[in-house]
């Protein structure tokens, strides 16, 4: 089998180029493929939680209400053993009161007891968990607005790679300096990270304390 002979270092650069210009569409297409999908999923996932918000402000509203109704000083819930017992006092002192009504009074009383004792068990974990997942829906919500900063970066490197697309497409013209290149693409970063990309390429995730969204 006769060997390929070796090509010329004019042929070489030119394979690179064509090779390039034709790759890069392609990785353009499907960065731009993978962008869209992942914003048009996280759009549908915040607008879901968009819509539990109202579900649980009202929850918080509700859980609230009761508190103050459980702990009000005057004629709370928390006071109705309280009014009760004052009310019926009377009525089971009252000698002419048969035996059979004052216990059945009695027992209406328990249930009275027994009624605000579990409202007052309830009520209490109700509130702690209506805060809590409020919490963290909130929590959620922030860390699904980083999908902006993901969706510039992706921007951002599609716009570069097709402007090294259309640098390659004419082998005739001068390749552009590499100083010259990196200058126009680092004046377009808005985020920490790309900068640290850029300059040391120690930059890895995103950095929390920085929650600007652009």
């Amino acid at each position: 089998m006769q060997a390929t002979p070796p090509e010329s270092e004019q042929g070489r650069a030119l394979a690179q180029v064509q090779l390039c210009a034709g790759v890069m569409p392609v990785w353009v297409r499907h960065l731009a493929t993978s962008r869209a999908q992942s914003e048009q999923a996280v759009t549908q996932m915040l607008q879901a939680f968009a819509d539990i918000n109202p579900h649980i402000n009202r929850a918080e509203l509700q859980a609230q209400q009761i508190t103050e109704a459980l702990s009000q000083a005057d004629g709370g819930i928390t006071k109705l053993t309280e009014a009760c017992q004052r009310e019926l006092a009377p009525v089971l002192a009252d000698p002419a009161l048969s035996p059979q009504a004052a216990q059945a009074i009695e027992r209406a009383f328990g249930l009275v007891q027994s009624a605000v004792a579990a409202l007052e068990q309830i009520a209490k974990p109700f509130s702690h968990e209506t805060q809590m997942v409020a919490e963290q829906v909130e929590r959620m919500y922030i860390a699904f607005q980083f999908q902006d900063r993901i969706s510039q970066m992706m921007a951002l490197l599609e716009s570069d790679i097709d402007r090294m697309h259309t640098a390659f497409e004419d082998s005739a013209k001068p390749v552009p300096a590499l100083d010259q290149w990196l200058e126009q693409l680092a004046s377009q970063y808005a985020m920490k990270e790309q900068r640290q990309n850029h300059e040391s390429g120690n930059g890895s995730g995103t950095d929390s304390d920085e929650t600007t969204f652009f």
